[in-house]
C-alpha cells in the first residue's frame, strides 16, 4: 500500500514538473512572438530572432541588468534584423533607453 503511495506521489510530482515546463516554454513562445511582431521581422531574420530568443536562458521579456548586457541584446537584435547604417545607429540608440 505504501509502494503505491509513493509511487503515485513520484508521478504526481514528475507530472507537475512537466506541465511547469511546457508553461515556461509557451510563455516563452508567446513573448517571442511578440517581441519578432513589435521588431516587424519577417523571413529568415524572424528565423534566427526567434532561434536566438527561444534558446535564451532568461525570459525574453526580461531587462538586462547592466549596460553592458543591454548593449549585445540590442547588437544581436540589430544583427537578426541586418540592419546597417543610420537605420542601425536609430534601431541601437531606441533599444538602448529602454
Amino acid at each position: 500500500m505504501n509502494l503505491i503511495r509513493i509511487s503515485l506521489l513520484a508521478a504526481a510530482v514528475l507530472f507537475s514538473t512537466q506541465v511547469m515546463a511546457t508553461n515556461s516554454q509557451q510563455d516563452k513562445m508567446t513573448s517571442c512572438n511578440a517581441d519578432a511582431k513589435t521588431k516587424a521581422l519577417s523571413g529568415d531574420a524572424r528565423k534566427t530572432f526567434m532561434s536566438t530568443c527561444l534558446s535564451a536562458s532568461a525570459p525574453a521579456a526580461s531587462v538586462p541588468a547592466t549596460q553592458q548586457d543591454k548593449m549585445k541584446t540590442c547588437n544581436a537584435d540589430a544583427t537578426a534584423q541586418s540592419l546597417k547604417g543610420d537605420a542601425r545607429k536609430s534601431y541601437m540608440s531606441t533599444c538602448l533607453k529602454k
